[in-house]
């Protein structure tokens, strides 16, 4: 889990913030918008099986179920 996910939340931070930038520079805010929220649901897909972990592993140490 370590440093890999930590490069790839990086990487697709940079790719969206470069292609914002470039569409704010051609004047389409609108598409900037939906790339910036493409980005977000592309981070928190990759997240998602990371914090389902972290939660089984809270259940099993507190031995909530």
């Amino acid at each position: 889990m370590g440093l890999d996910l930590v490069l790839r939340i990086a990487g697709v931070g940079i790719l969206v913030s470069v292609l914002c930038t470039i569409l704010k520079q051609q004047g389409k805010e609108e598409y900037s918008l939906l790339v910036a929220t493409a980005g977000l649901v592309v981070v928190f897909l990759m997240l998602v099986q990371h914090i389902d972990e972290l939660l089984s592993s809270v259940r099993s140490v507190f031995q909530l179920w």
